[in-house]
C-alpha cells in the first residue's frame, strides 16, 4: 500500500512538473526553451532565478512577476533590458505555481538555493489579490536589490 501512494505522490510531482514544462512553451519565445532569453531583448532565466530566490522575498517577487508582469529597466548578469513582461494572471494559481517550480528546476538553479521546496498553489492564491501594476513590481524588485 505504501509502495502505491508513494508512485502516486510521485507521478503528481512529475505530472506538475511536465504541465509547468508545457505552459513554459508560452514564455519560450523570448526567454529561449534553454532559458538563456535573447541577449539585449529578453532576460536569461537559467543561472539567475537561484540569485532571485536566494532573496528574502525573492518567491513571492517571482509570483508577483507572473501575476502582473514587469516593467522598467533592469540588469540581469551584467547586460541592462528594458522591456516589458506581460501579466499572465489568466493563468490558474497551480498553473502559476508549476511554470515557476519548472523555471526553478530546469536549469538546476534550485540546487543553488538552500532548502528549495517547489511552488504551491496557495502561495500564488495568498498574493493574487494585491493586484499591482507592472511599475509597482519593478519597485518590489528593487526593494529586493535587484538591479
Amino acid at each position: 500500500m505504501k509502495r502505491t501512494l508513494m508512485a502516486f505522490l510521485l507521478g503528481g510531482l512529475a505530472l506538475a512538473q511536465a504541465d509547468g514544462a508545457k505552459i513554459f512553451a508560452q514564455c519560450a519565445g523570448c526567454h529561449q526553451p534553454n532559458g538563456q532569453g535573447l541577449p539585449g531583448a529578453f532576460p536569461p532565466l537559467a543561472g539567475y532565478v537561484a540569485e532571485i530566490l536566494s532573496k528574502p522575498g525573492g518567491r513571492e517577487y517571482l509570483i508577483k512577476v507572473l501575476l502582473w508582469g514587469l516593467q522598467g529597466q533592469i540588469e540581469v548578469k551584467g547586460m541592462k533590458y528594458n522591456g516589458a513582461m506581460p501579466p499572465f494572471a489568466q493563468l490558474k494559481d497551480e498553473e502559476i505555481a508549476a511554470v515557476l517550480t519548472h523555471i526553478a528546476t530546469a536549469w538546476g538553479d534550485d540546487k543553488k538555493v538552500k532548502d528549495f521546496k517547489p511552488f504551491a498553489a496557495a502561495e500564488v492564491k495568498a498574493l493574487r489579490d494585491k493586484k499591482l501594476t507592472p511599475q509597482q513590481v519593478y519597485e518590489e524588485r528593487k526593494k529586493l536589490g535587484l538591479k
